[in-house]
């Protein structure tokens, strides 16, 4: 029964009673009548009473068996409807701060690329699948639902979540410069629109965070009601059990003055603290290649709960087995009442 399982295994325990019931059937002592003489039937065969004997008594272990075996349940998966299943939801948060455009990024192959040319390899990878320069195979996520929001001085959501993965990867194609008056990087707020938009997906699905971003939080910090901080977003984001994975791209500043370097490293620690604080990881990012592994780890870290052998429904064998039981019923007693008949 290669391909088949059970919906009641635990059945299967009693199939033993079956050779009981031909045992008990063939060792039973049947009804008689005494005959002073029996030189009448000292000619006949004997032969036909050892067949109704122990083929009655197969017959009926058989019965029992196939009885147990359709209380069991058998039955083969449909492998040709597959079972839908909810994949996570996936809210890619984009920075697209002045920098992430600059073209002095490692590039995958050949010419220098900005990091936001990488961040639109990369997540294109992640999300449909192919094959990367390096040879690497991305399967892609096509269960999942993804989401976009961007972020630079103010935060935006120009995908919210969704099946239809050509959306949110032609709006990443289109991404541009920020104008002169959205200058800054703002964190929080992007952190935070991702969390009203993940927590908008209902409570079913996995809900993530993929932050990349190049710079520190650096948007009225000292207003009362201006952005959310990013622990204040983080924090938001961890009630909410949703992790985020946050990837460094912008590189070791070694030869950048020494205000810049500073700004550089508080930027990588807003990124590590936002990662431990929401049960998430911390990654940096060097170049495009390092990039495209960084996606692939995260995909590692979140399967597609889509892979498996689940499917839609079952065919079920039972009914036709019991079936085959009331048949051989059937059979066994038209025997024991011709060919098999015994007096009394």
């Amino acid at each position: 029964m290669a391909g088949y399982s059970f919906a009641n295994p635990e059945l299967l325990g009693l199939t033993p009673l079956a050779v009981v019931v031909g045992w008990w059937f063939a060792r039973r002592r049947r009804p008689a009548l005494r005959f002073a003489d029996v030189s009448l039937v000292e000619g006949l065969p004997g032969s036909r009473g050892r067949r109704a004997k122990w083929g009655g008594a197969v017959l009926r272990g058989f019965i029992a068996f196939l009885v147990l075996v359709a209380a069991a349940g058998p039955r083969r998966p449909d492998e040709r409807t597959p079972l839908p299943v909810e994949g996570i939801a996936i809210v890619f948060v984009l920075d697209t701060s002045g920098s992430m455009f600059t073209p002095d990024f490692g590039p995958a192959t050949g010419k220098k690329m900005s990091r936001i040319d990488a961040a639109r390899q990369a997540l294109r990878l992640f999300v449909a699948g192919g094959d990367a320069p390096d040879g690497t195979r991305f399967p892609g996520r096509p269960s999942d639902q993804i989401g976009l929001v961007t972020f630079s001085g103010t935060a935006d959501a120009p995908c919210p979540l969704t099946l239809e993965h050509a959306a949110p990867l032609k709006l990443l194609d289109e991404l541009q410069p920020p104008s002169a008056l959205d200058g800054g990087s703002n964190v929080g707020d992007g952190i935070a629109e991702a969390v009203i938009r993940l927590d908008a997906a209902g409570a079913k699905r996995r809900k993530v965070i993929v932050l990349l971003s190049d710079g520190e939080h650096n948007v009225d910090k000292a207003a009362k009601d201006g952005p959310l901080t990013p622990a204040q977003a983080a924090q938001l984001a961890a009630n909410l059990k949703i992790p985020i994975y946050a990837i460094d791209p912008g590189g070791e500043p070694d030869a950048a003055p020494p205000d810049q370097r500073q700004q550089r490293a508080d930027g990588r620690k807003v990124l590590e603290s936002v990662a431990s604080a929401t049960g998430g990881r911390f990654f940096q990012a060097n170049d495009a290649a390092e990039l495209q592994a960084t996606l692939r780890d995260i995909d590692g870290l979140e399967p597609d709960p889509i892979q498996g052998t689940r499917y839609r429904r079952y065919h079920d064998s039972g009914p036709w087995v019991a079936a085959t039981a009331v048949v051989l019923l059937g059979v066994l007693g038209l025997l024991e009442r011709t060919a098999w008949r015994r007096v009394p």
